[in-house]
């Protein structure tokens, strides 16, 4: 669990995602980015020496996987957010899934994916982690060609389970499966961040 100050400094910059000025949104937004993908980058700086994993996901300019970042908000966070937005459309989650979610694109390659329960106090994992935690960054997703592929690489060869035994239905027909990976040097309750690897959705025929 984070201290005092990093969660109230984390809280002002998800509330500033739904400030009616874009230049503050564009900030916080960064911000929060850079937050996770630091994360992601120091949980799997092993992953990618391994040449046939790293051929698996599709990377970006700096030789990292595309990256969104995952926030976890309240409910009456997340439909002010998506307001000041332009009331981007919600993704078309999996009904068996206690979430809603909806992207945010900023320039740079800035990428939040924002989420909320379906069903406040309800058991899926977002319902879970806003219980335990409150709102923040819940999960860092990383863009892969096969999932499959990887995920048995990340099994075999760095000993990496993931949650699901089987890749399941994503958002907007993607595929994905989840890791929870050790965040070194982190206290025990700092110690893990989840990883999602998403396969895009097929091309429609």
């Amino acid at each position: 669990m984070s201290s005092a100050p990093e969660s109230a400094e984390l809280a002002a910059l998800i509330g500033g995602l739904g400030s009616p000025d874009p230049t503050n949104r564009e900030r916080c937004a960064r911000e929060l980015f850079g937050r996770g993908r630091e994360l992601a980058q120091v949980a799997t700086r092993n992953w990618f020496a391994d040449g046939d994993l790293a051929a698996y996901f599709v990377l970006d300019a700096s030789k990292f996987p595309v990256t969104t970042v995952g926030i976890a908000v309240a409910p009456e966070t997340f439909e002010r957010v998506r307001a000041a937005n332009g009331s981007p459309r919600l993704a078309d989650v999996p009904p068996d899934q206690d979430a809603k979610e909806f992207e945010l694109h900023f320039a740079q390659g800035i990428r939040l994916d924002i989420l909320t329960t379906r069903e406040r106090g309800g058991a899926g994992a977002i319902a879970r982690y806003l219980q335990k935690l409150g709102e923040g960054i819940q999960q860092v997703e990383l863009l892969v060609r096969d999932i499959d592929a990887a995920t048995e690489i990340l099994r075999s060869r760095f000993g990496v389970q993931p949650i699901y035994a089987a890749t399941r239905p994503g958002a907007d027909g993607t595929r994905v499966n989840f890791f929870l990976v050790s965040l070194p040097q982190k206290a025990p309750e700092q110690g893990k961040i989840l990883v999602e690897l998403v396969e895009p959705a097929a091309p429609k025929k």
